[in-house]
């Protein structure tokens, strides 16, 4: 092997060894600590603070499945969905923006009923005026 296909063989593995280890793209970091999908606003607040804006911008409806359990001989609890199917829950919307700075993007956080279900990035940040 020739030391140019050599070379463009170390490129490809070292490519792919970064994507296949890089975080989600549905995904950020404040400080130490990964904010991802599903988590909590007090879990988001606790790893980056209060937000820089904060507004509810409306409900929605999420559906929800109720769960009939029973146990069974043993001691085994057993959880069945016997065709009640998805019920919906009315929830609000909030909407978190994080603004890092000018050299950091900032994100838009939205959650449903308390919980992430999306990570935006809307661009560059700014520097804050100091109010008097």
């Amino acid at each position: 092997m020739d030391s140019s296909s050599m070379r463009h063989s170390i490129i490809a593995a070292t490519t792919l060894v970064l994507l296949i280890t890089s975080s989600s793209a549905f995904a950020f970091r404040c400080g130490q600590k990964i904010v991802i999908e599903n988590m909590h606003e007090m879990q988001v607040r606790k790893v980056c603070g209060a937000p820089t804006t904060e507004r509810q911008i409306g409900t929605t409806l999420r559906s929800v499945d109720v769960p009939y359990r029973s146990v069974q001989s043993g001691g085994i609890t057993v959880e069945r969905f016997p065709g009640y199917g998805p019920l919906l829950q009315e929830v609000v919307l909030t909407e978190y923006v994080y603004n890092f700075g000018p050299r950091k993007l900032m994100r838009r956080l939205l959650f449903e009923g308390g919980v992430l279900v999306s990570i935006e990035t809307i661009g560059y940040g700014y520097r804050e005026k100091k109010t008097k």
